[in-house]
């Protein structure tokens, strides 16, 4: 079941921007955050946000002891519970996005599968890293960045207001990266300062300074401040370096790509792409 609400017209949307924004809502601290920074970067590109009210259960839960008559009861009653969940969800999404041009959608399914469905409507969609709510309430950016077809921006705890006066951009040499350095235009041509950083091995260093180089005079032809920045890859690893270089800069944005692949149902993903989804220390925008 699905329901939609608009409450205003849609602008017309500038280039360079993301025209619409797709954020999950919830009651809770963590979600009213997560709200708060995707209203706040709405109002900021005059955007639309999207709010998207979604929750299920578990149906295997009628096993066991809840068969027959009494598991519909018991189903009856969780819809009701999860129908009064979204509505408070609403609510809040309501009071955190205010000042911005929203819309709200609602249905019952597992959040990372109707943002999914979303994704359609959206150029970017806003997320935080997953709780331990379980995926009946809450979405983990794993789940959606790999297969949304669109960047996910994920939001630190404790952050509500993302400048991107600074932006860090990890470089890797693959698909992925240039994804996401595509999908990051909007925030890199409004950056006073681009850094696009790769951390490679020591005998690395002079091939990854010539891919770097590229990027430059690629991203300097969007009209985008860049430069280059190529270390060899410190004891502590790769996320730290990326994270040293952001804090030195004032950067609060890292743009990335994703790199991992299906297995048993579940991501497997590399080191830095696991840091940086589920405990980010800045804004991440990521692409796959």
């Amino acid at each position: 079941m699905q329901t939609t609400k608009e409450r205003t017209t849609p602008a017309v949307a500038q280039s360079d921007v993301y025209p619409t924004i797709l954020v999950h809502a919830e009651p809770g601290l963590a979600s009213s955050h997560r709200v708060e920074a995707a209203a706040r970067l709405a109002r900021d590109l005059d955007a639309r946000l999207i709010g998207l009210g979604a929750e299920t259960f578990d149906p295997s839960l009628t096993a066991g002891p809840f068969m027959g008559y009494e598991a519909g009861q018991w189903v009856g009653l969780v819809q009701e519970e999860i129908e009064k969940s979204i509505a408070n969800a609403e609510k809040a999404f309501s009071r955190d996005s205010a000042g911005a041009k929203v819309e709200w959608r609602s249905m019952q399914d597992y959040p990372h599968r109707a943002l999914l469905m979303l994704a359609r409507a959206a150029d970017l969609i806003v997320m935080s890293p997953a709780s331990k709510a379980g995926r009946q309430r809450n979405a983990d950016p794993a789940d959606v960045v790999m297969s949304a077809g669109r960047p996910v921006l994920i939001v630190p705890e404790g952050r509500q207001h993302l400048r991107a006066k600074s932006v860090v951009v990890a470089w890797k040499d693959t698909r992925e990266c240039r994804r996401a350095i595509a999908d990051a235009l909007p925030f890199l041509k409004r950056a006073e300062d681009v850094i696009v950083y790769a951390v490679v091995k020591p005998e690395e260093v002079d091939a990854a300074a010539f891919e770097v180089d590229d990027v430059i005079v690629n991203l300097k032809a969007h009209r985008v401040n860049a430069r280059p920045l190529v270390n060899a890859v410190p004891q502590d690893g790769v996320t730290n370096a990326i994270e040293r270089v952001a804090q030195h800069s004032g950067a609060d944005l890292v743009v990335c790509g994703a790199y991992g692949h299906a297995r048993a149902r579940e991501w497997a993903f590399g080191g830095v792409t696991e840091d940086l989804i589920h405990a980010p220390k800045y804004f991440v925008l990521m692409s796959h």
